[in-house]
């Protein structure tokens, strides 16, 4: 059984969406091998340290993703992206507790595979950059040395969730406007996440 977190406990009870799914969620989990943490302000199961599943309930529906989801064998078709620039997670997404306890062999399932996979050092491939970095930020980055510096110092994810936000909106104004209410973040090394 994996040990639990007290700020996990803490978490749930405040819950006020999808907390009876997640709670059952949290049972399954400790019930094999994975450690409780707490990271991103929520509960991440881990096995040695390394980020294995984190659920979550945002809007319409309740979530657990595995964060090398991509790695893992899924002949059923359990596991979807999460969205459409996501590379390496996937989730499966539940719309009751019964939903959550009738998938409970699937989950366990794709635990023992994570497990397996962080054991075998497996990770998932990526590229460092396949983005394109907005000309507003290019514009940026080359006008102020601290900012560039910061850039370069951020993880490739950071990097990555950053460019696509900014790259994301339709008008230069807000590209630019998005550049400037994050540099204080990318300067202190956060993502748009953190």
């Amino acid at each position: 059984m994996g040990s639990e977190d007290r700020r996990a406990g803490v978490y749930y009870g405040k819950r006020e969406s999808w907390k009876a799914e997640m709670e059952a969620l949290r049972a399954i989990l400790l019930a094999g091998p994975l450690d409780e943490t707490f990271k991103w302000r929520q509960p991440c199961y881990v096995w040695k340290g390394a980020n294995v599943a984190m659920p979550g309930g945002y809007g319409g529906r309740c979530l657990l993703s595995f964060f090398r989801g991509v790695l893992l064998d899924d002949p059923e078709g359990l596991l979807v992206k999460p969205g459409e620039n996501s590379r390496a997670a996937r989730v499966m997404e539940f719309g009751s507790v019964n939903e959550v306890e009738a998938a409970r062999s699937a989950i366990e399932g794709f635990v023992a595979q994570a497990v397996r996979l962080v054991e075998e050092g497996r990770r998932v491939e990526l590229p460092p950059d396949d983005f394109e970095l907005p000309e507003e930020l290019e514009e940026a980055l080359a006008g102020d040395d601290a900012l560039r510096e910061a850039w370069e110092a951020l993880t490739p994810g950071r990097r990555r969730g950053w460019a696509l936000h900014f790259g994301g909106a339709k008008q230069a104004a807000t590209r630019e406007r998005r550049i400037g209410k994050a540099r204080e973040a990318i300067l202190a090394g956060r993502g748009m996440h953190d």
